[in-house]
């Protein structure tokens, strides 16, 4: 049973930095597609970002690019997503996702439908 725990989120004034992380276990990393959607309250679940199996490509909402980075090591199953420049929108529960797609480099990516485990979710607030 794969299992993923988020950790890292918190609060920051904006502008600042945070690191967020997703422990993978239960099954053969590699072979999984990586997400972060993130939600606020009284809104819908949005993708944030998204890493392909092999960590060569990755997709980002618009409101992030350029702002976020998704990476992952698979030597020790995780995936983080690196945030800069956070602004007061980006205030949500940040939720890491995994959907088996070895060999895929594209798919549905930004649909939260398409993912087959999520984990917890950590909380990001952004004062301003």
């Amino acid at each position: 049973q794969v299992q993923l725990v988020e950790s890292g989120g918190g609060l920051v004034q904006a502008g600042g930095s945070l690191r967020l992380s997703c422990a993978f276990s239960g099954s053969f990393f590699s072979g999984y597609y990586m997400a972060w959607f993130r939600q606020a309250p009284g809104k819908e679940r949005e993708f944030v970002a998204a890493l392909t199996w092999s960590g060569a490509t990755s997709y980002y909402a618009d409101a992030v690019k350029g702002r976020f980075t998704i990476f992952r090591d698979n030597g020790k199953n995780t995936v983080s997503l690196q945030m800069n420049s956070l602004k007061p929108e980006d205030t949500a529960v940040y939720y890491c996702a995994a959907k088996w797609a070895p060999r895929n480099n594209g798919g549905s990516y930004y649909n939260p439908v398409w993912y087959d485990y999520w984990g917890q979710g950590t909380p990001v607030t952004v004062s301003s």
